[in-house]
């Protein structure tokens, strides 16, 4: 299945604008006064579940474009992983601008306190290195091997952030244990595809 040029650019900017829509969405409803009755806590649990999504996305992109054999989904993946990342740091920032006005202190004790931040804040500056290593120049610089053993960096990112939001959550915990089912799917699927490579090709479109 062959894709043009033109047509790999313009799915790119399809998801490029879509992965953007959150944002926007988030934006108007601050600008129009509707993010409930704790704004803080509606946008820190928005862009946390954003980054867990992206994160995911991410993570499926390998086994997608396998089963469908659509070869362009690799050019997007990249700009998923950017994605978690960036609605990660928005995520951290809104915890430590508008909720501990950046006062170190104060942030290090609640990490302390609350061990749930310190397993947020770990996924996090997880995806540090590999939002930094992913440009082209990088991967030439560090080797394509390296590279990809760094960039398995993102399943540990998402159990910390799976774990962190479970936690968090405490009571009704449905939603980051179908974030874990599918966290714990796609392991399984790279694990069943390095070991069991026969078995995963069957059902590939190219198997």
């Amino acid at each position: 299945m062959s894709t043009s040029l033109t047509e790999i650019r313009f799915n790119q900017s399809v998801i490029f604008v879509n992965a953007l829509v959150p944002l926007a969405l988030l934006g108007w409803d601050g600008y129009n006064h509707q993010l409930g009755a704790n704004p803080l806590e509606y946008v820190t649990h928005t862009t946390g579940i954003l980054t867990l999504v992206f994160l995911l996305l991410t993570l499926a992109v390998t086994p997608t474009r396998k089963f469908t054999g659509i070869p362009w989904l690799v050019r997007v993946r990249r700009m998923l992983g950017l994605f978690a990342f960036f609605y990660g740091t928005l995520h951290l920032i809104t915890y430590m601008w508008f909720d501990k006005a950046f006062a170190v202190i104060a942030i290090a004790k609640d990490v302390w306190a609350r061990p749930f931040i310190a397993i947020g804040m770990t996924g996090f500056f997880l995806m540090l290195p590999l939002a930094i290593t992913s440009t082209n120049k990088m991967v030439k610089r560090i080797g394509g091997k390296r590279w990809q053993q760094l960039h398995k960096l993102t399943y540990v990112a998402g159990i910390a952030g799976v774990l962190h939001y479970w936690m968090l959550v405490k009571a009704d915990t449905r939603i980051p244990i179908a974030f874990g089912i599918v966290l714990l799917i796609l392991f399984a699927y790279r694990l069943a595809d390095k070991y069991f490579p026969t078995l995963t090709r069957k059902f590939s479109v190219n198997g």
